[in-house]
C-alpha cells in the first residue's frame, strides 16, 4: 500500500483547470519531487494534500484511509511554506516548539533533539528577523518535523536562499529525510534541484502527470514533448514514426555529420552553448564541454548523433 495516493483529483478556480483527475503515488520514506511550469498545478496539488484546497472531485488517501474532507490539523501531514511562516514574536524555540504544545507534549526534548540534528544550537533564544535565510529555513523545517509527521510537504523551500547556500542546504535537506524516514513531497521548479535531491520527480503539466519516474530515466527517457521540452531543453525532431527528443549534449559538430551554420555560441562556464540551424530550417542547440574548440557566429559545422540518442516521443 502506498504511504499517499491521489485518485482522480480534480481543481478548478472559476473557468481555470488547476488539477484534472489527477493521479498520483508516494512510497513510504519517499522524497519526490513535483517540477513544473507556472500553471501546472504543482503548488495546488500540494495544498490538497495538506488541506488547505479542497479537491472538486476525486480523493486524497493517506496509508489507505481517505482524508480529503479532514482539515489540515487532523492530517499527520506537516508543510513548510515557501516563506517559512515564522512567528515573529516568538524565538526559535518556540516556534519550534509551538505544533508539539498544541497537542500537549512537553516539547523540550523534542525540541533539543531537533536543534541538534539541524544545527541550531545557541540560536534558540533569537527570534526570526535575527536570523539568516539559511538558519530561518532550517528553524521552519524543525517546526515541521516536530510531531513525527509521516509526510513532510515543501513549498520551493530554497527558493529564498542564494546559489551556494541553495546547494548545500539541499544535500542537507536530503540527509534529514534519510534520517527522520518521513516521506518528503517538494515542490521545485528547479530542475536541478528535483534531480539532484529526489528519488522520483513528477513531471506535471496543465494539472495532469506528465510522466513520474527516478531523476535519470526522466531525463534520459522523457515520455512526451512536454516533459523533453521542460526537462533540460531537449531538442524535438520529427521523422519516420513520430517526435524524438535529442538531448543538447549528445549532439557533437564533427565531419560527415548534418550541414548546418552557426547562429549563436555563449560560454556559461561549465559548457559552451550553441544555437546553430540545419539546411532545412531546424534550429538546434548543443552543449560543448568547455575544453572542446568552440565554433563561431557564421560558421559552417557539421552535425553528429547516434541514432540511440534520439528517444521516441508519445506526443
Amino acid at each position: 500500500m502506498s504511504l499517499l495516493s491521489l485518485q482522480g483529483v480534480s481543481k478548478r478556480f472559476g473557468a481555470a483547470t488547476a488539477l484534472d483527475a489527477l493521479d498520483l503515488e508516494v512510497g513510504e520514506g519517499e522524497f519526490l519531487a513535483l517540477l513544473g511550469g507556472s500553471g501546472s498545478g504543482k503548488s495546488t496539488l500540494l495544498r490538497a494534500v495538506a488541506g488547505f484546497e479542497r479537491p472538486d472531485s476525486g480523493h486524497v488517501l493517506l496509508r489507505g484511509t481517505d482524508i480529503t474532507a479532514l482539515p489540515p490539523q487532523k492530517r499527520d501531514v506537516a508543510m513548510m511554506f515557501q516563506s517559512y511562516a515564522l512567528f515573529p514574536h516568538m524565538t526559535v524555540f518556540e516556534n519550534i516548539a509551538y505544533g508539539l504544545r498544541r497537542k500537549g507534549e512537553a516539547p523540550g526534548p523534542r525540541v533539543a533533539e531537533l536543534v541538534e540534528m539541524l544545527g541550531l544550537a545557541g540560536l534558540e533564544r533569537r527570534r526570526p528577523h535575527q536570523l539568516s535565510g539559511g538558519q530561518a529555513q532550517r528553524v521552519a523545517l524543525a517546526r515541521a518535523l516536530a510531531r513525527r509527521p509521516t509526510l513532510v510537504l515543501l513549498d520551493e523551500p530554497l527558493a529564498a536562499l542564494d546559489a551556494n547556500l541553495r546547494e548545500r542546504t539541499g544535500f542537507e535537506l536530503r540527509a534529514i529525510q534519510r534520517r527522520t524516514g518521513s516521506a518528503f513531497v517538494m515542490v521545485t521548479h528547479d530542475q536541478a534541484e528535483a534531480l539532484s535531491l529526489a528519488d522520483r520527480v513528477a513531471v506535471l503539466h496543465a494539472g495532469r502527470i506528465a510522466q513520474v519516474a527516478p531523476p535519470r530515466e526522466l531525463y534520459e527517457r522523457p515520455a512526451t514533448r512536454e516533459v523533453a521540452r521542460f526537462l533540460g531543453a531537449a531538442n524535438l525532431l520529427d521523422g519516420p514514426g513520430g517526435g524524438f527528443a535529442l538531448r543538447p549534449e549528445r549532439i557533437r559538430i564533427a565531419p560527415g555529420g548534418r550541414p548546418a551554420r552557426v547562429e549563436e555560441v555563449a560560454f556559461r562556464g561549465a559548457d559552451v552553448l550553441v544555437l546553430a540551424r540545419l539546411e532545412d530550417g531546424m534550429a538546434l542547440r548543443i552543449l560543448l564541454p568547455v575544453a572542446a574548440r568552440a565554433p563561431v557566429p557564421g560558421e559552417a559545422v557539421e552535425m553528429q548523433w547516434e541514432a540511440d540518442d534520439l528517444v521516441p516521443l508519445a506526443t
